[in-house]
């Protein structure tokens, strides 16, 4: 079976030794915090739909500081497998504008390391928010 293939991209966002973590729904219905993510448009470079997602899921504008990783992996869509690609970005805030997919984000929270790593749960997530520790960025 061939697998389907999705590229996405993401914003970890920072301010004041905090990360903006958003609450959405998995797959499976339950809902998880992670960072702000989504799929490219057509003929959308990854830079362009990370901010993009981060203005729609989170109502801010931010600049990219840098970009941080390449994240792959594997899961199953209504019994087919999917390979995933997701380009993950450092982000500030610039300024706020209204979120236009409200009706997706269940919560939105900035928190220090702690915090964050208490609420997060997929193993990407918890690697980019140790990377951000690790360059003392975090609180």
């Amino acid at each position: 079976m061939t697998h389907a293939r999705e590229y996405s991209a993401g914003g970890v966002v920072t301010k004041g030794g905090k990360v903006l973590l958003i609450r959405m729904k998995k797959l499976s219905g339950e809902k998880v915090w992670t960072f702000p993510k989504g799929h490219l448009d057509p003929g959308e470079t990854p830079r362009r739909a990370a901010l993009r997602e981060v203005t729609e899921e989170a109502g801010l504008e931010c600049r990219i500081k840098e970009t941080m990783a390449l994240v792959r992996y594997s899961f199953t869509r209504k019994g087919r497998p999917v390979k995933k690609r997701v380009r993950w970005y450092w982000m500030e805030p610039l300024r706020k504008v209204p979120a236009t997919t409200p009706d997706e984000i269940f919560g939105m929270k900035w928190l220090g390391y702690g915090g964050a790593k208490r609420l997060l749960e997929y193993p990407a997530d918890l690697r980019l928010l140790a990377a951000m520790r690790r360059r003392r960025i975090l609180a």
